[in-house]
């Protein structure tokens, strides 16, 4: 094996990883010019280039993508070879990487790794807030989050919460200026928050149940957002409407300051889950966030 090859691949996997010589240079606590050399030193040694550069973005090539296909497995073992040394001796290193939509932060996460910091002090876990439906393997993450119907057949899946609605919710303030609408079609008449769709760029139709039956309703209003977490605070400000997961507003239910509206009409979600690919469930860092999910989460 050609050493001064060997040492630079790190650096080829964290460009590939990280989508360009500047993101995977913080990731490895290097310059930019010290990962473009790297790169360099591996391209000229293979004469092949890896990665295909424009004044504004870094791309693999053909070549390079087969090439982190067939390192990154070899490159993963070796690292979670160490974690276990390390975990062996009552230590748990390393980054864990979870991609998250963020509406699961707060439902489930943030009580998870409070616990995790208390018991891993050495393990850092680095949150992609993600609403879209990323491919976790490819984007070099260790876990997702996601709703039990968006999990592909196979990963293994973690439950993390168990099922709940989807609540329709309004302030007090916008219910007594406007009213509480009595059936679907009176949403027509309301200021509905919408919901643009990172992935497709559509608008989302929400979908509610009439009869026993799933119906979607497409919904317009003043306000349009990409982050349900912030449909939330519009409601609370008596903005409008706003069509989320229950267990998000399910204290401000409870204080009186939000109102939910059609709650007969609310259809169920299958809840969120932990997903992540078999090779990787040996890993201790990923072990130790699922027992510590487990325990704080009590999931069984």
């Amino acid at each position: 094996m050609d050493r001064d090859l060997l040492i630079h691949l790190p650096v080829i996997l964290a460009v590939a990883r990280c989508g360009g010589f500047a993101p995977a240079a913080a990731d490895l606590g290097m310059s930019p010019s010290a990962v473009s050399h790297a790169v360099r030193a591996v391209e000229d040694r293979l004469d092949t280039p890896l990665f295909a550069r424009t004044t504004r973005s870094v791309a693999m090539t053909e070549a390079g993508r087969a090439f982190i296909a067939d390192i990154g497995p070899a490159f993963t073992e070796i690292a979670e070879a160490v974690e276990r040394l390390r975990a062996a001796r009552g230590r748990v290193t390393g980054v864990l990487r979870l991609n998250v939509p963020r509406v699961a932060l707060q439902i489930a996460i943030t009580p998870v790794l409070t616990e995790l910091a208390r018991r891993h002090p050495g393990l850092v876990v680095e949150i992609f807030s993600d609403d879209s439906l990323t491919d976790i393997v490819a984007g070099g993450f260790d876990a997702g989050v996601r709703l039990g119907g968006m999990i592909a057949q196979d990963m293994v899946a973690l439950r993390l919460t168990p099922p709940f609605k989807v609540a329709l919710v309004a302030g007090p303030s916008y219910v007594e200026t406007h009213g509480v609408p009595q059936a679907i079609g009176d949403l027509a008449a309301h200021n509905c928050i919408g919901f643009r769709l990172l992935t497709s760029g559509g608008l989302y139709a929400w979908e509610l149940q009439e009869a026993g039956e799933d119906v979607v309703v497409s919904v317009g209003g003043s306000v349009r957002v990409t982050d349900p977490t912030y449909a939330k605070e519009l409601a609370l400000a008596g903005t409008g409407i706003a069509y989320v997961f229950e267990p998000l507003v399910r204290r401000e239910l409870e204080e009186g300051r939000l109102h939910w509206l059609l709650p007969e009409n609310a259809i169920e979600e299958p809840g969120l889950f932990l997903y992540y690919p078999q090779r990787t469930s040996r890993a201790p860092k990923l072990r130790a966030f699922i027992e510590t999910v487990r325990d704080v989460l009590r999931t069984g």
